[in-house]
């Protein structure tokens, strides 16, 4: 699934469960981390069932044994916790005065969830999710010069630092004759060992997040073109690397003057992503028109045969149409791309009709 879809799915998750009201504290959220055992978080709301059959009002107390039963039942049914944790929730939904409806809503989020949590109210809490909506997508930051060497994360508006580190790289000096050459290459050593403890800490980072989205690298003087272009950054990871910027700070403030300066390259990345699929899509409309399916009638033709590749939809469509055609379209191990509308390219293809799929192989 691709980050508009999941976007789109968290965003449709946390509104539907955010009109929810419980008529006492009945409605029961868990956050379970990434690695979590299952089995003890089954445990713990046991437990809680036992501690529930103390609520002295019947209707609440009965509500949220049942709702923490139907939330154990629902758990049995994974055989481990998702890669990125897992959120469920479960209470009454009914909006009756009298009536019960108990249901249970889970969703393993497109972020890792960090935090392990049980809470009992009138209102489910969805505040973790909500924060994960707001980071759609994490940048790797690295800020260097000589003296020192900070790595951080820009996810959404939050700027998190993830390691600071000083050099050891002597300064300049002006003696001269051999002593000065064994002192610019004492200073070349301890650069690039410090060069490489970055590099380290980066890699170890930002190999692990599936959802980075890129790097950009900045710091005062040469310094930070030397590293990029140097034998230090994993090749994967230089492949994600968006730009350099010059900047006046190293440290927290590097990071923050490194965003500032980088607005330029955050607004465009997914500008560009739209216009390279989008340019593919006209390229081959205009050169292999077969290989193109065009309005949804043949669009679910194609998808029947099996034959999409990419299925390109407009995000302002109504959205029982785009998850039919999403389902059916990864079902038969296509990717579906959601078009903003906000490159002229997209704008164009909202024109045609906003539905299209570039093919596998022509159908006629």
């Amino acid at each position: 699934m691709t980050d508009k879809l999941e976007e789109r799915k968290l965003s449709k998750f946390v509104k539907e469960l955010d009109k929810v009201r419980g008529r006492h504290t009945e409605l029961v959220s868990v956050y379970i981390p990434q690695g979590y055992e299952l089995v003890k978080i089954i445990q713990h709301l046991q437990q809680e069932q036992g501690t529930a059959s103390n609520i002295k009002d019947k209707n609440n107390r009965n509500r949220v044994i049942d709702s923490l039963e139907r939330m154990i039942r629902h758990l049995r049914l994974f055989k481990k916790t998702p890669d990125n944790g897992l959120a469920v929730f479960s209470g009454n939904v009914s909006e009756k005065e009298h009536a019960e409806d108990i249901k249970v809503f889970s969703i393993e989020p497109p972020n890792p969830i960090q935090t392990r949590l049980y809470r009992c109210d009138q209102t489910f809490m969805l505040d973790i999710l909500k924060d994960q909506m707001e980071a759609k997508n994490v940048y790797g930051l690295i800020v260097l010069d000589n003296r020192e060497g900070t790595v951080g994360l820009l996810k959404g508006s939050s700027i998190t630092e993830i390691a600071h580190m000083t050099s050891g790289v002597p300064g300049k000096t002006k003696a001269g004759g051999q002593s000065s050459v064994r002192f610019a290459r004492l200073r070349e050593e301890a650069a690039h060992e410090f060069y490489k403890r970055i590099a380290e800490i980066s890699n170890k980072t930002f190999l692990e997040m599936k959802n980075l989205s890129g790097i950009i690298i900045g710091g005062p003087g040469p310094t930070k073109e030397t590293f990029r272009d140097g034998d230090y950054l994993n090749n994967e990871l230089k492949k994600k690397i968006m730009g350099t910027k010059d900047l006046g700070y190293t440290g927290d403030f590097g990071l923050n003057e490194l965003v500032d300066k980088s607005k330029d390259l955050l607004a465009q990345e997914s500008i560009i992503k739209e216009k390279k699929l989008l340019t593919k899509f006209f390229d081959t409309l205009g050169k292999e028109e077969q290989k193109v399916a065009l309005g949804k009638e043949k669009v679910e033709k194609a998808i029947e045969y099996g034959a999409v590749d990419i299925l390109l939809l407009n995000e302002e469509l109504d959205d029982k149409v785009i998850e039919e055609l999403e389902k059916k379209t990864e079902a038969f191990g296509g990717t579906v791309e959601l078009i903003s509308g906000e490159s002229n390219e997209g704008k164009q293809f909202k024109e045609i009709g906003g539905i299209a799929a570039i093919l596998r192989y022509v159908l006629y």
